[in-house]
């Protein structure tokens, strides 16, 4: 006679370890093994789309950065292309490829903290330190140029607060060109860790037509085997003037599309992002940053989506105009809040150990899941 056995419901969260911020996920349980996972989101609801149809267009950027935090400089970046498009206004050269700049710098910042503390969630915690020192690096630049360490406010619509200090280009270039070994103390230090590989290495797999048919992009698709990255595919601002390569998943020590193919396709990205930045610097023209910028922001009456390749995937700004000042409605498109429906697929049939090693890869920012 066959046992009967009841489900379990678990609660985990919500606190920030772990679950990367106020999120509480109910663990359907069969004894250890994973049944479903289904997240509960709203703890940290910030109105941000709300709040736009009280601002006007210059005011809205502040606010953008508060979504995701670790990705605030592109997220100014693509909520201004949204409504330079609007306009059908142009910025200057220089400003174009200051954005740029910044905008890799961000993602390697970003990707630096996904890194980090995915190590200190499988029980690693000296990566964590070596990715928080080199990321305070490029946060100084960040100061430098414009005040802020975290909120930057600093892409505005038609141009950018502020122009680059004198010694920008020789600091920034002195990073660089100490980062690149630090990538590979830090692969040695955990990429190529035995217990980190058997903590992520097939679990958490995400085959690639799951992945087209949840709508993921960015690292997470990519790390299931599809070369898509909108700076190539969907080019927008200067990308189409840089040489870069899109690294994507190759099962390296398991399956395709694993906890560790996420984590390094993001590895990776780092050293791709230095490549267009040494680019940009080379090719770096003079000019003004706010000779473009509009002394009263109204676009006429219309819509706009404009989508960008921000760290976590596809950031899309829908703007509907109704000719004020104001936005009539801002609508988000975020990566993290997509990747978030993935997690009871992800976790079927593991152990509730690896829900975290789960999460942790898939590198979420509550603050954009929670707009």
């Amino acid at each position: 006679m066959a046992i009967k056995t009841e489900e379990m419901v678990l609660n985990m969260g919500p606190q920030h370890p772990s679950t990367h911020g106020v999120l509480r996920l109910e663990l359907i349980l069969e004894g250890e093994l994973i049944v479903d996972v289904k997240p509960h989101v709203g703890y940290l609801h910030r109105c941000f789309e709300k709040h736009c149809e009280a601002m006007t267009y210059p005011q809205v950027v502040p606010y953008t950065d508060r979504m995701d935090y670790l990705s605030s400089m592109y997220n100014n970046f693509g909520y201004a292309v949204a409504v330079e498009r609007l306009l059908g206004i142009e910025v200057p050269e220089r400003v174009e490829y200051i954005r740029v700049i910044m905008g890799e710098l961000q993602r390697i910042a970003s990707h630096l903290v996904a890194i980090g503390t995915y190590g200190l969630d499988i029980g690693a915690f000296t990566p964590f330190l070596y990715c928080f020192r080199d990321r305070e690096r490029i946060l100084s630049l960040f100061e430098m140029t414009c005040g802020a360490r975290l909120l930057y406010n600093y892409i505005w619509v038609g141009g950018l607060s502020h122009d680059l200090h004198p010694d920008f280009v020789r600091l920034t270039r002195d990073f660089l060109n100490d980062f690149k070994p630090t990538i590979k103390e830090l692969n040695n230090l955990l990429s190529y860790n035995k217990i980190f590989i058997e903590r992520t290495a097939n679990v958490g797999v995400l085959p690639l037509d799951t992945a087209i048919n949840y709508g993921m992009t960015g690292p997470n698709l990519r790390a299931s085997g599809l070369a898509f990255d909108l700076r190539r595919e969907d080019p927008y601002s200067i990308y189409d003037r840089f040489d870069f390569n899109i690294p994507v998943g190759e099962g390296t020590h398991g399956t395709v599309g694993d906890c560790w193919d996420r984590y390094y396709v993001r590895v990776l990205e780092m050293y791709e992002s230095i490549r267009i930045i040494e680019q940009a610097l080379d090719k770096l023209p003079e000019g003004d940053v706010t000779s473009a910028i509009p002394k009263r922001i109204k676009p006429p009456k219309g819509t706009i989506y404009t989508r960008v390749e921000n760290p976590r995937g596809e950031l899309g700004y829908f703007i509907i105009s109704d000719g004020s000042l104001n936005p009539f409605r801002v609508k988000v498109r975020g990566p993290s809040f997509i990747s978030l429906e993935l997690m009871g697929e992800l976790c079927k049939g593991h152990l509730v150990s690896d829900v975290v090693a789960v999460l942790g890869s898939i590198d979420i920012v509550l603050g954009e899941v929670d707009r």
